[in-house]
């Protein structure tokens, strides 16, 4: 359940994080809030809302609107990323590579996430350090490249280039077939 005004940041923003790639991407979400307006309704629909609710609502209907929600998504298919012989669903962090699975860290996991999310890009080392830490978080400066580093090792080398002064991107998907 979401309540769109959250203290600090608007409740549709989170909803639009929420829906990007990542794993509360298939996460059912309802949204409880008092804001009525049409435009409101359509927009927290529109966003990717499972249901949008008004307050203030009777706790019997918003229990039933939850199963119903609960019940809609045991069917949900779990996304399947694809990059050459490299498979990965990020609901389960399940990473298979040419067939067989291969353990990465959490934080492994969120820098393969956020490169296969944005295959044609070259990342920026400071934008994927700011999606992979938090701000409270003090790491090593050389914390990434180490990151980088498991990742070539434990699946292949081409999996990650190196753009020299601009950062890195996610290796064509014909080298690593």
């Amino acid at each position: 359940m979401l309540d769109l005004g959250l203290p600090g940041r608007d409740g549709l923003a989170w909803l639009a994080r929420w829906r990007g790639p990542g794993p509360l991407q298939s996460t059912p979400v309802l949204v409880l809030t008092a804001r009525d307006g049409i435009d409101h309704r359509i927009a927290g629909l529109d966003t990717g809302a499972d249901d949008y609710l008004i307050k203030p609502i009777e706790t019997t209907e918003l229990a039933a609107r939850l199963r119903a929600v609960l019940r809609r998504s045991q069917g949900r298919p779990q996304p399947l990323w694809q990059h050459g012989a490299l498979s990965y669903q990020p609901a389960a962090k399940a990473v298979l590579w040419r067939g067989k699975p291969v353990v990465l860290t959490a934080r492994e996991c969120a820098l393969l996430e956020l490169l296969l999310a944005n295959p044609q890009r070259v990342l920026p080392k400071s934008l994927i350090t700011e999606k992979l830490y938090s701000f409270e978080q003090e790491i090593e400066s050389n914390a990434l490249e180490v990151h980088i580093h498991h990742l070539r090792r434990k699946i292949d080398p081409k999996l990650v280039r190196t753009v020299r002064g601009m950062g890195y991107a996610l290796g064509p998907a014909e080298d690593l077939a």
